[in-house]
């Protein structure tokens, strides 16, 4: 934001500026210059989940007498996000687009703790990065997708698997259903046939308890006043992750294109 664009949304905002406090001051500015950034580019139809886009609408026709938008669409930055490097690293995408981070810095702090394996610690930090940065539904995929290129086999498989073995105890480990399920998707609910498959398929596999590790080491890393720093693991992903020198998302590798979506999380194409 230019220096004019600051001075002229904080001399619009409302009268009553005068009997706020610095801090209330900033959190109307910042206000302003979201509602300021809305009025100046249009956002892809997904950007708009609450269904609400008219707000942010500028009415125009086009030829054929149809409403459309006339502001430029984002096919770069998002001035909301903070920017990321040319060549971005792991770090700088916990830092920049993760952060806080915080249940995958508990869940990696726990393994640690708990004496296992750089492997597992490793895939206990990467472990939920797509529910953090990219998509929800079958974040295990995704986030296994994510990282194929640039760590072990066995941290990739893992990740992926993961996501079924959290739905189905071992008493052999000590592992119980999750109570907050019960309470999130109810008692009655069933998992999909293909996650009792990839469960089955899983508890066969030779990596089973590694990927089960996470699951040991994931339920319980939400405490609120727990403070891990992501320092603690640097050398770990620098022995560990693959960091290609053209940066995560411009090296062209397979999953090249899901960092750029987590980089540019806006761009209309």
């Amino acid at each position: 934001m230019t220096e004019e664009l600051g001075r002229r949304l904080f001399l619009a905002l409302p009268a009553g500026l005068a009997g706020m406090t610095m801090s209330e001051k900033a959190d109307a500015l910042e206000h302003a210059m979201s509602k300021d950034l809305d009025r100046q580019f249009g956002l892809p139809w997904g950007c708009d989940v609450a269904g609400n886009g008219e707000r942010i609408r500028q009415n125009a026709s086009d030829d054929f007498g149809r409403s459309r938008d006339t502001r430029l669409y984002l096919m770069h930055n998002e001035p909301r996000l903070p920017q990321m490097p040319t060549a971005p690293t792991l770090i700088d995408f916990f830092r920049l687009r993760f952060a806080p981070a915080s249940h995958l810095l508990q869940s990696a702090n726990l393994a640690l703790k708990n004496g296992l394996s750089e492997t597992v610690v490793l895939a206990c930090l990467l472990h939920d990065i797509s529910l953090t940065s990219l998509i929800r539904t079958d974040h295990g995929y995704w986030g296994a997708q994510l990282v194929e290129p640039y760590v072990v086999p066995e941290v990739s498989w893992a990740i992926r698997a993961h996501q079924a073995l959290k739905f189905f105890p071992d008493a052999s480990v000590g592992y119980e259903y999750p109570k907050s399920y019960i309470q999130m998707f109810g008692a009655d609910y069933k998992p999909e046939s293909y996650v009792v498959t990839a469960h089955e398929q899983a508890r066969k596999h030779k990596w089973y308890m590694t990927a089960r590790l996470i699951t040991l080491n994931d339920l319980y890393a939400f405490d609120p006043k727990a403070e891990v720093h992501l320092e603690q693991f640097t050398d770990i992903i620098g022995r560990n992750f693959k960091q290609p020198k053209e940066g995560l998302g411009f090296d062209g590798s397979p999953s090249a294109h899901m960092w750029r979506s987590i980089i540019w999380p806006n761009n209309y194409l």
